[in-house]
């Protein structure tokens, strides 16, 4: 099991569908030059890497990643690297874009699932060097706590959470709940995820979570090897 994972065994009947197939993608497309007057300008196709950002959340946002083949999780590894490099660049100066910085670290966390090495430093690094310029950012707190709940450190994620759910993120409080869960602390789990379900009626996986933690039927396990 990897180091640091938290998890969760549901002693319930889910769905074993396979995920969708991953896009064929051109990393170096993300980036753009244009002929100018003063010569050469190169900017971001932001509209490119959020496409290819999302693509990989619906395989790699959680733990373990899924893929329909080993194919498209290769390329996505290979997209991941090129892509972290790539971005590597863009944030390397001393007050980088905030919303690139978001970005990165969560390319990273998603380098992570996919067990790429050095991905969960990096993630780390880059989601506390965004939240030091900006720390009340809805997003980052989001997603820099999401990180640190996957990563096996729920008692750490539990106040950027917090802060992110302060900022109407209410997606954050399902991170919440699994946090409290992972804490030994159903009665909250539970609130934190009627929370969540409040924002997400449609989300009958949340139902099933509930039905579990309340009748017993889940196995919560925080491995350190």
């Amino acid at each position: 099991m990897r180091p640091g994972l938290l998890a969760l065994s549901i002693l319930l009947t889910c769905s074993g569908a396979f995920a969708k197939e991953y896009g064929n993608y051109d990393p170096k497309r993300m980036l753009v030059t244009a002929e100018t007057s003063a010569g050469k300008r190169h900017s971001l196709d932001a509209v490119y890497l959020d496409q290819m950002l999302n693509d990989l959340a619906s395989h790699a946002k959680n733990y373990p990643a899924r893929f329909d083949t080993p194919q498209d999780r290769q390329r996505a590894v290979q997209d991941v690297k090129v892509l972290s490099g790539m971005l590597d660049i863009l944030i390397n100066g001393p007050n980088p874009n905030p919303e690139l910085l978001l970005r990165a670290g969560f390319l990273n966390s998603m380098g992570h699932n996919l067990d790429i090495a050095g991905s969960a430093d990096k993630a780390n690094a880059i989601f506390q060097r965004l939240l030091t310029a900006k720390p009340s950012h809805p997003r980052g707190n989001y997603m820099y706590g999401t990180f640190l709940a996957g990563t096996g450190k729920p008692k750490e994620a539990l106040p950027y959470l917090d802060k992110a759910l302060k900022a109407g993120v209410a997606e954050a409080a399902y991170a919440s709940g699994m946090s409290y869960l992972a804490l030994g602390d159903k009665a909250k789990a539970l609130d934190s995820l009627a929370d969540y379900k409040r924002h997400n009626p449609s989300d009958g996986n949340v139902d099933k979570l509930m039905d579990a933690i309340r009748s017993g039927k889940l196995e919560l396990k925080q491995s350190s090897n």
